[in-house]
């Protein structure tokens, strides 16, 4: 049975994320405050925590960034809809997906399973990976659109590539830039959108309306998880 650790500060709240996540069949540890977030991350080693950035005592965005220097537990975080910064913030300080308040919590459970199994992907990802028609060989760094070879750039194939191991997971611009050119700085994160156009533009049938390569809006970009 995998762990979650639920820190919401709103009682009411907290009360039914809990009642839905144990009702999928996870194990709960529901907290109230960033430091006692902490506490129990290091005292149960969740396997996965979700967590509201707006906390008393330690804020959200302190919270996280204070985990990811002990370990690379998968991270969700809760975030008010008009913050659109907060969801890069907490993408960029190592979170793994973000859900917007307010919210189901049904998608929160399903978004918790996604996570999971990227989490659980990340171990060894396959060498070659199929997205509809899209097929990636990450070995031989080659891409194939149907029975067509798709010729890419080393860095466009970098971002594809990169995306590719974590279908699904959203990432900024940075993270890319990062990534890609081993060094990320602000100012430059925008060529990572002349990158993906020219990727759309070869990949996709319609790239006016992409359907591998998504964009996020307010928050950067993902490849499409397999069907």
């Amino acid at each position: 049975m995998k762990t979650i650790l639920l820190v919401e500060d709103e009682p009411r709240m907290r009360q039914v994320v809990r009642a839905y996540l144990e009702q999928a069949g996870f194990r709960v540890i529901a907290v109230g405050d960033g430091p006692s977030a902490l506490h129990a991350f290091r005292r149960e080693q969740p396997d996965l925590i979700v967590l509201d950035l707006m906390l008393p005592g330690m804020d959200g965005f302190e919270v996280c960034r204070t985990i990811r220097r002990e370990s690379g537990v998968p991270i969700i975080i809760l975030t008010a809809r008009v913050e659109e910064e907060d969801r890069v913030v907490g993408l960029e300080l190592g979170a793994d997906d973000y859900i917007t308040k307010p919210f189901s919590p049904r998608e929160l459970v399903a978004r918790v399973r996604a996570v999971l199994r990227r989490a659980q992907g990340e171990v060894a990802p396959p060498a070659v990976i199929r997205i509809g028609d899209l097929t990636i060989d990450l070995e031989r760094r080659e891409v194939r659109m149907g029975e067509r070879e798709v010729h890419l750039t080393p860095t466009e194939f970098e971002l594809l590539a990169t995306m590719a191991r974590h279908p699904g997971r959203v990432f900024t611009r940075l993270q890319l830039l990062e990534r890609v050119q081993g060094v990320a700085y602000e100012g430059y994160e925008r060529t990572i959108d002349a990158h993906i156009k020219n990727l759309r533009q070869k990949l996709e049938p319609d790239p006016k309306n992409p359907q591998y390569v998504l964009t996020v809006y307010g928050v950067g970009y993902k490849l499409r998880e397999a069907d």
